[in-house]
Formats: C-alpha cells, sequence, structure tokens
C-alpha cells in the first residue's frame, strides 16, 4: 500500500490553513484504486488474487475461513438474494454480532450493490420496529437471539428472516442459505449509479430519541489510507452498524488481512488473550472500552508489543487512560480518532499522540475542516466553535428524512457536527464536548467533560458520566453516575469530594451528587448516553 517513505512523509504531513477563509485542509486525496470501481468490485478482485490466505480467525465460534472459503459464501449469499430478485434498490437487514458469517452476507451486499441496514443487537422492539418500518427490508440476517425480537418488530413487513447463530427450532438458518449454487463466472454487479450510489445504511448514536438512518455511500474515502498490507491481523470490538465496524470490515476485504473476531461482549480479559495469541497488529476499540482495558488486572502483564496501530474514539477518553495505554506500547501506535457517521468517512487521526495528546489529530486527506462561532462565522487558531467538516463527496442524507438531513447539512456540503472544539496553531483538532451537553449553573456557561476528566484521575475509577440535574434556583447541577475499579472500595461521597478538591469552581462542582454504577448507560455503539444515564441516576440517586 505504498512504501516505507511514503508513509513517513504521510505521517508528518501539515495540515494546510487558508487564513482567508479560515478552513483547515488535509491535502489531497489519492485513490489507490481505479476510481470507477464500487466497494464490491474492489474486494471481489483482491479475494481472487488471495485466494489461500487466511481471511477470518473466531475465537468464540472456533471457525477459520480462507479468503476463498470466504469469497464462495459470499457469492453464495448473493447468489441467494439475486434468486429473491433482491436489486439495487431493495435493502437487506442485518442486526447481530460479530459471527463466523457476518462478513459473507456484508459482502454479497457489495458484490450486488444492495445496500444493508445494520442494527445494532441491543435496540429494543419499538426501535427495530421503526427503522426497519423505514427502509422495509425483504431480507433480514440476526441473530437467534434476537430472532423473536425482529419477528416481532418486523410483523407487518413482507420479509425474510435468517439466522446467523443458536437458530430457534424451525428458523431459515444461515447454513440454509450457504448451499445456495453459485452461477458460473459469478460477478459483482455494476452499480446504476456509480460511487454515489448508497452501500449501507448504518444508525445515529442515538443520544437523543430513535436513531436516524444515516446513507453511506460507495466512497473509496472508506478505504483507510495507512501502510496497511496482506502480513496484519487485526481485531475490533465494532460491529457493523458502527462506522468503524463497516471500515475495518471493508479494510480485511480490500488488503487481505486476517480479521479476528469474538461474538460477545466486550470483555477486557478476552482481549488481552486475543492481543497475544494472535499477535494483533492493528487494534479498534471505542474510548469506553479502552478505560475498561487499561483498568483491568491482565493489562500491566499482557504482551502487546505485537501492536502497530491501537485506534480508538467515538467519545472523550481520559488523558491518563490514554497515557497508561501509552507506558504499555513499544511505539508511538496509539490514534485517536475522531469523525461522525453522516461524513462517511474518518475526519481525522492523531498519528502525533506523544506531540499532541489528547487531540484527534489533523484533517485526513481529502477532508476540510472549519470552526464557527454562534453566529457562523469561521474562527482561527485556538478559537472554540462548532466543528464544520467537508469531505468533498456527495452525502445522499438521513434516509426518506429530508428535514433532519438539512438540519445537519448546509447547501455548502458542510457537515455541522454538534461538536465543540478548536484548531490549535499547528493544525490539530481538539474536541471538548457536544454543544447540546453545554450546561448553565447561575448562567455560566460549562461542560460536564470537564468534570468527567477530573473524575477519570481518581485511582480507583474506570469511566464516569456527568450530566446536569434542574435545579429551580441554581440551573445545571452536575451530577455524575462513576464506575469503580472491580475489587476496590469506592463512595459516591468520594467523588464529590475529590471534585471539589481538583476544582475551585462553585458551578463545577458535583452540587447534584454521585453515584456508583456497574456499567454507564450506552447507545448500541457504546457511546455514553447522557440522558439515558440521568434517567437511571434520577431514579436511584435517592434509594443509595
Amino acid at each position: 500500500m505504498g512504501n516505507e517513505k511514503a508513509s513517513e512523509k504521510s505521517y508528518k504531513a501539515e495540515s494546510i490553513y487558508d487564513d482567508n477563509l479560515k478552513i483547515w485542509t488535509g491535502g489531497e486525496r489519492q485513490s489507490l484504486f481505479s476510481p470507477d470501481l464500487s466497494i464490491g468490485e474492489i474486494i471481489f478482485q483482491e479475494m481472487e488474487r488471495h485466494p489461500n490466505l487466511i481471511a477470518q480467525i473466531s475465537v468464540t465460534e472456533d471457525s477459520v475461513l480462507t479468503r476463498e472459503e470466504l469469497h464462495m459464501n459470499a457469492k453464495r449469499v448473493a447468489s441467494y438474494m439475486r434468486k429473491m430478485g433482491l436489486g439495487q434498490e431493495d435493502i437487506v437487514g442485518v442486526m447481530g454480532r460479530q459471527t463466523t458469517h457476518l462478513a459473507a452476507v456484508a459482502y454479497a451486499c457489495f458484490f450486488n450493490g444492495t445496500p444493508f441496514h445494520a442494527l445494532h443487537n441491543a435496540y429494543e422492539e419499538s426501535t427495530i420496529e421503526q427503522l426497519f418500518g423505514l427502509t422495509m427490508p425483504r431480507l433480514i440476517f440476526c441473530d437467534g437471539d434476537e430472532f423473536e425480537k425482529v419477528r416481532a418488530a418486523t410483523r407487518n413487513l413482507r420479509v425474510r428472516i435468517v439466522t446467523m447463530r443458536n437458530h430457534p427450532k424451525g428458523s431459515l438458518r444461515i447454513q440454509d442459505i450457504l448451499s445456495t449454487p453459485v452461477e458460473e463466472n459469478f460477478q459483482p454487479i455494476r452499480l446504476e449509479h456509480g460511487n454515489d450510489q448508497t452501500l449501507a445504511i448504518l444508525s445515529s448514536s442515538g443520544t437523543s430519541g430513535v436513531p436516524k438512518a444515516v446513507t453511506i455511500s460507495n466512497s473509496h474515502q472508506l478505504i483507510v489510507n495507512i501502510p496497511i498490507d496482506s502480513s496484519m491481523v487485526q481485531y475490533t470490538t465494532s460491529t457493523l452498524d458502527w462506522l468503524s465496524g463497516l471500515m475495518m470490515t471493508i479494510v480485511s476485504g480490500v488488503f487481505s488481512t486476517t480479521s479476528i473476531i469474538a461474538d460477545r461482549d466486550f470483555d477486557p480479559k478476552l482481549l488481552c488473550s486475543i492481543i497475544e495469541i494472535y499477535e494483533i497488529n492493528a487494534l479498534l476499540l471505542n474510548s469506553s472500552y479502552i478505560a475498561s482495558f487499561a483498568n483491568s488486572p491482565d493489562f500491566e502483564s499482557a504482551d502487546l508489543s505485537s501492536l502497530k496501530y491501537f485506534f480508538y474514539g467515538g467519545s472523550n477518553c481520559s488523558l491518563d487512560v490514554q497515557h497508561k495505554v501509552r507506558s504499555r506500547v513499544d511505539r508511538d501506535c496509539l490514534h485517536f480518532c475522531y469523525g461522525v457517521t453522516e461524513l462517511n468517512c474518518a475526519a481525522s487521526v492523531n498519528l502525533n499522540f506523544d506531540g499532541k495528546p489528547n487531540s484527534v489529530g489533523r484533517p485526513a486527506n481529502g477532508i476540510k475542516v472549519k470552526i464557527i462561532n454562534e453566529q457562523g462565522a469561521a474562527q482561527g487558531p485556538n478559537e472554540v466553535g462548532e466543528i464544520c467538516l467537508n469531505s468533498g463527496q456527495k452525502w445522499a442524507g438521513y434516509y426518506k428524512d429530508v428535514e433532519e438531513t438539512k438540519k445537519i447539512l448546509d447547501p455548502e456540503n458542510w457537515i455541522h457536527t454538534g461538536d465543540l472544539g478548536y484548531m490549535d496553531e499547528d493544525g490539530f483538532l481538539f474536541v471538548i464536548d457536544r454543544l447540546k451537553d453545554m450546561l448553565k449553573y447561575q448562567n455560566i456557561m460549562y461542560y460536564p467533560s470537564e468534570i468527567e476528566s477530573v473524575i477519570a484521575e481518581m485511582p480507583n475509577v474506570v469511566e464516569a458520566c456527568v450530566f446536569g440535574i434542574w435545579d429551580p434556583v441554581n440551573g445545571d447541577e452536575a451530577a455524575a453516575s462513576v464506575v469503580k475499579k472491580p475489587g476496590t472500595q469506592l463512595e459516591a461521597q468520594d467523588v464529590v469530594d475529590y471534585v471539589r478538591k481538583h476544582i475551585t469552581a462553585k458551578y463545577k462542582q458535583l452540587n447534584g451528587g454521585a453515584l456508583i454504577v456497574d456499567q454507564i448507560i450506552g447507545c448500541g455503539d457504546r457511546k455514553a448516553n447522557r440522558s439515558a444515564a440521568k434517567a437511571y441516576f434520577l431514579q436511584n440517586f435517592n434509594n443509595n
């Protein structure tokens, strides 16, 4: 994927700043493949080129697939879809963990030019009903664990449901689909509308209300532009409903890497074992899991020497946790990533953690960034405002939701992220918090992430989520839900006292109190859901 000198040059590249427009640009992006090829065509060709390489190992289902085997499975699933009459205007539903044949389903959709709509397996029946009711898939792949929930949610649709594991009696199993004959000289289908055509539909984080259906195009910007080749072994906890999960699935297909998968909830001990046994080179976690990983009993003794790329993102991460992980790796492989699903690609990656800790990096190639104030005026270096992103590619918007699309996408193709941040004098982006999470105590503005960062410094804390509790006199009084390290002692009052000792400002105190919890309530992608955490706090605070 490029020689070492080229990658080193890219590593040190500086973002370009236009002082007149107050816009930062990550430089020109060059596609590694012919621009007319779809993602499906690229993966199809690459799988034919390397049939004997190991494509995937499932550590929980004890399965190993060569690229030839995975390729054949994908063609069988694609053939089944074609026999059903599914075309480029149809949509396939996907809802499941990282199981043995999930990649084959994704690649089959890519080969056929049929978008899949991916939902997280934790979604409630009402959310599934609303989202699949929007896209109306005729075929859905899900885990047997969620079969009854999905069937109930889609009772008003004409849909065929295929289970991927733990098959209920009488269900259509993925193994039944994999017996489908493949036509001679099977080829991926050319896209009718080129690479602006929708590749997948993912769900927004849903931190407020029901998640939106976000369209993702066939853009080559989904193909990461860092040195990766077929010798690499990758692992992520992200499922297909998260942009990072989709991108890692594409990376494995395009660059013939070996993908290690596990179909269970995140387990720090399992992660340490996977890194050691399979010598993981590229690892991607969300920020919440990094905290659990770094504070697990197995972390200090784990062999992390194989890691070349350790990507993480999705939400703020304690700087203390980041430094703790950095101290355990023998190279500068820790890379804070930033992006929004609506951008359809990564916006930035910090390749200079040692120099710029807690930054999400410089803009990726092909990405433009500007910071705007409340009046919409672009701001210069070190001025805080809303982060706006422009990838230069067409975004089809939220599926069948023009009004919500207009709220985030302006006429000049800028995505208004709703995130608060700034660019420093060296062109590095720093994300502070969500604009909508801003709190006011006695009319003084503050952000919950400021308090979260302090709580995260406590030695017995794994994770914290801060939110505002309304008081008719003071306004938003900060309160916190806190996860302690297993086997340690931590009381809610300890957290309140620690914040009081380390923050002098009265308006940034935990005036609303603190609650010790087993876990922070999250969305499907495990971002902290402040509104859900707040509701749980209000329900349980007086009982402690």
